[in-house]
């Protein structure tokens, strides 16, 4: 079971270990999403599934123990089966669905032989023990241990002695406290690697060259691809016609909305509603934003005022103002079905955000072929998980020529993993919202690096659970100190309180749209 993989990947990543029996674990990994999420190791199923782990880590004899040999032995009985994680309770909102248990006795076999394949038929070094049937299976120690017993230099007690099990002799020890240790020591490793993350991730940075800012942008094209290959996880381009479908689902005395669908791939789509100022005339260009709901949101909820008021109604707002407004549908919907999309990309090199960027590429090159829309004033404006969307996408997609984060911003790492801040990711059911090696290379600063030079904004209530001021401060000031003193952009970027909560204040930002992408116009 557990102890099986942990067994498993040691002995393939030291080789010191010259015997290594796995029960119960070695099998195909395909549905690793429906196993506990710490087994879900980015990138994993598109290089080591556990036939490749097999076939390319033992493959010669122990030179320096010649007693002992590199051999993976594997056993298949019966392990302690776990249905799910423990329930929801006061203070924890909810682990990750995952079970544990015997994959089918079939799929073991078949990848011990996919694992000889590769091998060209030389499993010298890997025997198979089929020890479970395929009815009720059967729990066999002794072959277990017969491995180490052929192998020993010195003599072991073949057969199991009989008589009572094995007891604790020393009345002082508690393996519950023990236990307790060695979790309260992996707790202070990851915070301690949260308070040095901030060093790592100025040295990755050191590339970045400030010395102009043409150098500027020709430098952090490393880093964009970077981000965008081994942290979003990059998805092939789209193969599939743009074929717009369209009908319309508002009729006001202002403008005109428009349900859209775009495709991306096959099964795949990409959808939002369009809103059209009426007084618009024929070849006039105009500015558009795009404005993102929030987690269980849909593009309604950014138009209608019954539907949820922390939108404002920006996306009306914005289009009775005279801008083009497209209001995109995210698939942040469904509660965890949404999420298995990140347990079931994750192994894959790729993650929800994959998705999102592609849709949001799909997105623009509609937008960027209507008559009315100024290509070059395509802007960005998303709240709560909009603003996670704002943060990740025009960082990757410079077509976007701005971008305002809304109630959502904040020192991204610490919001993952600190197990003190009560609005920590930690204590919820939200465990989408972890992604591959950021601590290492990208918080929420270094993110809005990649958006520098194009104008970049904040908008954040005083009392927005999300976070702290002092947090998000911290944050933000890392990028204040690129645009103003570095490449000397200072009237790019800016950070908005208000008194209230998670919402959108319609203030500063609507201001700041309005420079820089000059509307009003005269007209």
């Amino acid at each position: 079971g557990e102890g099986g993989r942990v067994a498993f990947y040691a002995a393939a990543l030291d080789d010191r270990i010259g015997i290594c029996p796995v029960n119960g674990s070695f099998g195909p990994q395909e549905g690793i999403a429906e196993q506990p999420i710490y087994r879900n190791a980015w990138g994993l199923l598109t290089e080591f599934g556990d036939a490749e782990v097999a076939a390319g880590f033992w493959p010669h004899a122990f030179e320096s123990r010649p007693l002992l040999f590199r051999e993976l032995h594997i056993h298949d009985t019966a392990v302690p089966k776990v249905d799910g994680p423990p329930a929801v309770r006061p203070g924890r909102g909810g682990a990750a669905p995952g079970k544990v248990g015997n994959l089918e006795l079939d799929a073991v076999e078949a990848e011990f032989k996919r694992a000889r394949t590769m091998s060209g038929g030389d499993l010298a070094h890997i025997r198979f023990h089929r020890l479970r049937t395929r009815g009720e299976p059967t729990t066999a120690i002794p072959p277990l241990l017969q491995p180490f017993m052929n192998q020993s230099p010195v003599a072991i007690e073949k057969e199991p002695v009989d008589g009572e099990p094995a007891k604790e002799l020393r009345k002082s020890f508690d393996p519950a406290a023990r236990q307790k240790r060695q979790f309260e020591q992996l707790v202070a490793f990851t915070q301690k690697m949260w308070r040095d993350s901030d060093a790592v991730r100025r040295d990755f940075w050191k590339k970045a060259d400030t010395s102009s800012l043409a150098a500027y942008e020709k430098s952090t094209e490393a880093y964009r691809d970077f981000f965008h290959t081994e942290v979003i996880g990059k998805l092939p381009e789209p193969t599939m016609p743009l074929n717009p479908r369209t009908r319309v689902v508002y009729d006001e005395p202002k403008w005109t909305g428009y349900e859209v669908m775009l495709d991306v791939y096959p099964d795949v789509f990409a959808s939002g509603i369009l809103l059209l100022p009426k007084d618009l005339k024929p070849g006039e260009k105009r500015p558009v934003v795009v404005c993102q709901h929030g987690l269980e949101g849909t593009p309604r909820h950014t138009i209608d005022p019954e539907k949820n008021p922390v939108y404002s109604e920006f996306s009306k707002r914005l289009c009775e103002k005279g801008y083009i407004v497209y209001a995109p549908q995210n698939p942040y919907i469904g509660q965890t079905h949404f999420r298995q999309i990140q347990r079931k990309a994750q192994p894959l090199k790729a993650a929800l955000f994959s998705f999102i960027v592609r849709q949001h590429q799909r997105t623009i090159d509609w937008l960027e072929t209507l008559p009315n829309v100024d290509a070059k004033r395509i802007a960005f404006y998303g709240l709560s998980y909009g603003g996670k969307t704002a943060m990740r996408v025009p960082a990757i997609e410079k077509r976007y020529c701005l971008s305002i984060c809304s109630a959502d911003f904040n020192e991204w790492i610490g919001k993952n993993v600190s197990a003190e801040l009560p609005m920590s990711y930690m204590w919820t059911m939200e465990y989408d919202m972890y992604e591959f090696d950021l601590g290492n290379t990208f918080n929420y600063a270094e993110m809005a690096y990649l958006i520098a030079p194009r104008p970049f904004m904040v908008e954040r209530g005083h009392d927005d659970g999300v976070g702290i001021d002092e947090m998000v401060d911290y944050e933000y000031a890392k990028i204040r100190y690129l645009y103003a003193n570095k490449l000397k952009l200072s009237d790019r970027t800016e950070i908005e309180h208000q008194a209230g909560g998670h919402r959108i204040f319609e203030k500063g930002t609507y201001e700041f749209l309005g420079k820089h992408l000059k509307w009003p116009e005269k007209k």
